[in-house]
């Protein structure tokens, strides 16, 4: 922060003080948001961690699954239109530290109901068909979980940048403003002080001279003093 059109008097003196508490404190937000937020991502990417690993091998098992049932029935084109598209999905956000994380909620049940006949199907499509629900359901939880790290990273990302604005450029701003300004007031303070015992030595010297008694001439060396006058002689013969 720039001092060089601040007036150094004390009300420019509380307000450098009262921003520099208001900018500390801010710091001090910023640092616990950034923590929690930064806890809440290391959840988050060991969560995404896990469902990767399953999605992957669940998708494995559903498009082998899905191999099988061609292999055995054929092209399976008109059981896949026969499935309803999947309607159930909601998109809920919850708020950690002022960060709006989604929250994905998917309406299916745990065994879904089979939505084709059991004439020209077995139990490979079927296989394929409880599969794929499965990865449906983590699919939903993956894009939770990977855009709540996004959006986690972000903020936390612009956190940093505004503790550190703060730690590096405002504070230290500040406090160079706030003792310049307390500086230029003390060497005030020391020169009023100064005019003050000088006026008021002043004061007293003046007041010295002025009740000093008159102290009569002394007659210079070698020359004798004058004599007293004598009285008239003829105004008292009269």
């Amino acid at each position: 922060m720039r001092t060089d059109n601040i007036v150094p008097t004390k009300g420019n003196l509380m307000n450098v003080k009262r921003s520099l508490q208001l900018a500390r404190m801010g710091f001090d937000l910023l640092d616990r948001k950034r923590n929690i937020l930064i806890r809440e991502l290391m959840t988050m990417v060991d969560s995404a961690k896990a469902l990767r690993g399953q999605i992957s091998s669940t998708y494995d098992r559903a498009y082998g699954a899905l191999a099988q049932a061609n292999i055995t029935l054929g092209l399976i084109e008109d059981v896949a239109d026969s499935i309803p598209v999947e309607e159930g999905l909601d998109i809920q956000y919850r708020s950690v530290m002022g960060v709006e994380l989604p929250t994905v909620l998917l309406d299916t049940r745990p065994e879904p109901d089979f939505c084709y006949g059991f004439t020209g199907t077995n139990s490979q499509l079927d296989n394929a068909y409880l599969c794929f629900h499965q990865v449906k359901r983590m699919t939903a939880q993956l894009a939770e979980v990977e855009n709540s790290i996004y959006r986690l990273a972000n903020a936390i990302k612009k956190t940093q940048s505004r503790a550190n604005a703060l730690k590096n450029i405002i504070i230290p701003g500040l406090e160079a403003s706030s003792k310049a300004i307390t500086d230029a007031l003390e060497e005030k303070d020391r020169e009023e002080f100064s005019r003050l015992k000088v006026i008021k030595e002043q004061k007293l010297r003046r007041q010295q001279t002025d009740s000093a008694p008159a102290v009569p001439p002394v007659p210079e060396a070698g020359k004798p003093a004058s004599p007293d006058p004598l009285p008239d002689t003829d105004s008292r013969a009269e």
